[in-house]
This record gives C-alpha cells, sequence and structure tokens, in this order.
C-alpha cells in the first residue's frame, strides 16, 4: 500500500514530498503568557501565538513532567494559526513546581477545557508529541465536541510493555549509561529498573540519591533517543548543575504518571481514541521507524481501533527536531487544518 497522510494509512515508508513552508521557525511570533488558576490551587501556565482570527490549535508536551517548546511553532504558518501552549500540572512555568498534588490525566484534560473556555475557544485542533500525543486521543475522547482535529507524533500508548521496552529491551543502545542508572538506582535486578527509579525519587529522603537518579535517566533517556542516528559512538551530554531540580521535579511526575499507567493504560486509551473518531474528530499520526521509545507499531494498534485515521511512516526516530518528522507533521497539519 502507498502512504498519504491525506487520505490512507500504510506499513511503508512515505516517500519524501515537498511541503508547503518552510522548516525554519518563523521569526517574530507574538506571544502572549497567561496562567490559569484552579480550584485546587494550581496555577497553569500557558502562552497563545499568532493570530488572534487564526485556526485555533493547542499543542501537549511530552513527558509526562516536560514542558512547552517555542520550537513547535515551526509546524505552523504565523498567518493561519493561533497556537496555543500549556504547560501541565507541575511542569514547566505551571506551579507549585513539581507538585504531585492531584496531579493526574484527568485533572490535565480538565485545565486544557478550562484553558479552551478561558481563551473563549468554541473548537480547537489538538496536536500532542509521545506522552503529548496520549493526553490529545484521551482529551479528544473527553471532549470531542470541542475538537476540530487531533495530530500525533511518536505516538506513546501508555502501556507496561513501552515501559518495559525503555527500561530493560533498549539496555543494548546505551549499556553505559544504562550501568549507570543501575548504579544510581541501586537496583539489584534489571526488571526492576524502573520501581527502583520511581522509589528513589517519590519516597527517598535524600536529595543527593534523587540527583544521582533523575540525571542518570536523563543521560540514559537521551542516548537511546539519539541512538537510533548515531552513526558512532559520541559522548552523551551533560545537564549543567542549574538543570538539576528540574531535571528531578520532571522525573518525579514522570514517575508518578508511569506507576498509574497514566491513569489510562493502553485499551482505554484506544477506547477513546475510537470514541472522538465515531464522534466525527479526524485522527492523523507521523511515527518514525526508527523510534527508539515509542514503537512504530502503536501505529498499527491506532488503525485497528481507528481504521480512519491518517498515518505517515517516516524513516526518523522519537525526536520531534528530525527533519523526515518534523515535515511528517507539517503535512499533517496542512491536510487536517488546511
Amino acid at each position: 500500500m502507498t502512504s498519504s497522510v491525506a487520505n490512507r494509512t500504510s506499513s511503508t515508508t512515505a516517500p519524501d514530498s515537498p511541503i508547503k513552508r518552510p522548516l525554519r521557525l518563523p521569526p517574530r511570533w507574538p506571544i502572549k503568557r497567561h496562567t490559569l488558576r484552579t480550584h485546587d490551587r494550581h496555577r497553569i501556565a500557558f502562552a497563545v501565538a499568532g493570530r488572534d482570527d487564526g485556526t485555533p490549535v493547542v499543542v501537549l508536551h511530552g513527558g509526562p513532567g516536560g514542558a512547552s517548546n517555542r520550537s513547535v511553532l515551526g509546524f505552523f504558518d504565523p498567518e493561519r494559526f493561533r497556537v496555543v501552549m500549556i504547560d501541565q500540572r507541575g511542569a514547566g512555568a505551571s506551579r507549585p513546581a513539581g507538585s504531585l498534588r492531584r496531579n493526574n490525566t484527568m485533572s490535565l484534560i480538565g485545565d486544557i477545557e478550562a484553558v479552551r473556555k478561558q481563551l473563549r475557544i468554541e473548537r480547537w485542533g489538538v496536536l500532542g508529541g509521545s506522552w503529548g500525543a496520549a493526553l490529545a486521543l484521551a482529551y479528544a475522547g473527553t471532549h470531542p465536541q470541542a475538537v476540530l482535529g487531533v495530530v500525533l507524533r511518536g505516538m506513546f500508548l501508555t502501556s507496561a510493555r513501552e515501559v518495559e521496552g525503555l527500561f530493560l529491551a533498549s539496555r543494548k543502545r546505551a549499556p553505559r549509561e544504562w550501568q549507570a542508572l543501575v548504579h544510581a538506582a541501586q537496583c539489584t535486578h534489571p526488571s526492576r529498573l524502573f520501581d527502583a527509579c520511581a522509589t528513589i525519587l517519590l519516597r527517598s529522603r535524600s536529595k543527593a540519591a534523587q540527583k544521582a537518579v533523575a540525571l542518570a535517566w536523563s543521560r540514559y533517556e537521551y542516548a537511546v533517543l539519539t541512538s537510533a542516528r548515531r552513526r558512532r559512538r559520541t559522548r552523551t551530554a551533560r545537564r549543567k548543575p542549574a538543570d538539576v531540580h528540574r531535571q528531578i521535579a520532571m522525573y518525579q511526575i514522570q514517575s508518578h504518571y508511569l506507576q498509574h499507567r497514566c491513569w489510562l493504560g493502553e485499551p482505554r486509551l484506544l477506547s477513546l481514541a475510537r470514541r472522538a473518531a465515531q464522534a466525527g474528530v479526524p485522527i492523523a499520526a507521523a511515527h518514525g521507524t526508527r523510534d527508539t521509545v515509542c514503537p512504530v507499531g502503536n501505529t498499527a494498534r491506532l488503525v485497528r481501533s481507528v481504521p480512519a485515521a491518517r498515518i505517515e511512516r517516516v524513516v526518523a526516530g522519537h525526536l520531534g527536531s528530525e527533519p523526515k518528522l518534523r515535515e511528517a507533521v507539517r503535512r499533517a497539519v496542512d491536510a487536517l487544518w488546511p
């Protein structure tokens, strides 16, 4: 079968095709920053960029525990879109920083909906990458009446299989970094590595132990993410000391979510995707065939639940910064919201 993000799914790699806009980040996006105050004392930071009368699209970052990144604006034409970037609870500029209090997927979905209402947007598109893709499907399935369409990049399905893949199956991609993580987590059995990391990050009173695990997890994850494109061994970049507290908070949130399978799990998430599609919400996904974190087989699982999903598979890894994957996401954006 041939591949086209516009009208069909494919099990093959998509050919290179021209796109309408350059890959450079558009200069001088007008950005306005806002805060949503929730009833349970969270302050959700979000930013709005682009035209006030443009097609509204909310962008959901990965992690869990990551943060919005201005580079996502490169997926959009500043003359046609109004882009909303939300920092999820405890993440990025949202406060309290790193808070796990009432921090779960349903709360995030409620925050997204509250931002939509605060901005007086009737319906908007949703774009999410990695964990943000799972959150996008969960939101669309919960509030399909508010969604114009969904674009996914490097889709995470919140399964135990994917978590095990990162912490166990991927160790051959970065053996040195994996051993460092095992040592930092004081793990005695490889199959329990995630649990060992989560225990220290969420329960230990030792900031030194939490720092060691967070930095080792970050270096291992980075090594795995970039292994798909490295031709020869390079030293993994080290984080600056100023990033340590942010790293600890991010991996605490990530541990908190992964311990609970993000309060979703694959069957429920795909059920929500199906519900969104049945309500008339179009879904498109771009996925790298060399994705080392979220397997490309996730797209087949999505299609089994949502046969109408528009899938494009490209020769790329997981990171949205990879040119072929960026182009595929932009094609999906142009197809869903011309």
